[in-house]
């Protein structure tokens, strides 16, 4: 596995995350060697979806107001249905994602997290995937969806579930560690 000791990482939230798709990512990172920040709109903890009720609750590092995303190597987004419909209706969640697709910055997105991306309006020509009920969301905004476990598109990486955690680790890592895709700017 790429080693990521010098890179910085955003995990961008809000409540109602699914509880695996943010801790799973995120300790892969960190025993990969990232410092990972929890960036939410909100100052407090974070709450988690955990199947069919609230799980646990996660610490905030920075809001959204004090985050910077040059900060930062990389975006990584969960999913959970509550978490990216909220996170799409703020704009300061939206222009902190789109700012990593300027600089052509690796993000990862799984499930339902890709909502939040469509919004920036820079999926356009993208290959991806996510889950299946967002689809139409993404071919609407210009994206290509196919299911598969994991898709890879100039430095996106996105998966459809939790049982696609594995290979979604994976992918995010590597594309990390090769760091700014020229090519992915939009």
């Amino acid at each position: 596995m790429a080693k990521l000791s010098n890179k910085k990482v955003a995990i961008l939230s809000t409540h109602g995350f699914e509880e695996v798709e943010l801790t799973e990512p995120k300790k892969a990172l960190e025993e990969a060697g990232a410092k990972v920040d929890i960036i939410a709109p909100e100052k407090e903890d974070i709450r988690a979806w955990k199947q069919k009720d609230w799980g646990i609750a996660v610490p905030v590092d920075h809001t959204l107001e004090e985050a910077n995303a040059d900060d930062y190597d990389a975006l990584m987004l969960p999913g959970g249905v509550m978490n990216p419909d909220k996170l799409r209706l703020d704009k300061n969640a939206v222009a902190f994602a789109a700012r990593f697709f300027e600089q052509g910055k690796p993000i990862a997105a799984i499930c339902h997290g890709p909502q939040t991306l469509i919004e920036t309006g820079m999926l356009k020509g993208r290959e991806m995937t996510s889950y299946p009920s967002l689809k139409t969301d993404l071919e609407n905004a210009g994206a290509t969806w196919t299911d598969r476990e994991v898709v890879v598109d100039r430095g996106l990486v996105t998966s459809r579930k939790p049982d696609d955690l594995p290979a979604f680790n994976r992918k995010m890592i590597e594309e990390i560690a090769e760091g700014i895709h020229s090519s992915a700017g939009v």
